[in-house]
């Protein structure tokens, strides 16, 4: 399994509410991507950044999906390409329905 940390500047003065809204607007493509295990939106006011944590069943989805055509979606709805890191996620814990993953 990949996990893929993905993250991007804010433009000025947007509202959590407003990042919100846009997340949203993707929630049922990354529902139906078989190739995506599980997804977390994340959004640092503070910091001005938001992005995902991706987990993915193989390296290759991840460079598929978040090729071209992702970067220039969150190019044109927050005004800067994302950035990328990639770790290789050997075990995986979870806690809600006390499951161990593998590989």
């Amino acid at each position: 399994m990949i996990t893929v940390i993905v993250y991007f500047k804010l433009p000025d003065g947007i509202t959590r509410e407003e990042i919100i809204i846009k997340f949203e607007k993707t929630v049922q493509k990354w529902l139906d991507n078989q190739d995506l295990i599980r997804k977390n939106y994340l959004i640092d006011l503070d910091r001005g950044t938001a992005g995902g944590v991706y987990l993915w069943k193989k390296k290759i989805h991840a460079e598929i999906w978040l090729g071209a055509e992702f970067r220039k979606m969150v190019k044109d709805s927050y005004g800067e390409e994302p950035t990328f890191q990639f770790f290789e996620t050997p075990i995986v814990i979870d806690n809600i329905v006390g499951e161990v993953i593998k590989e």
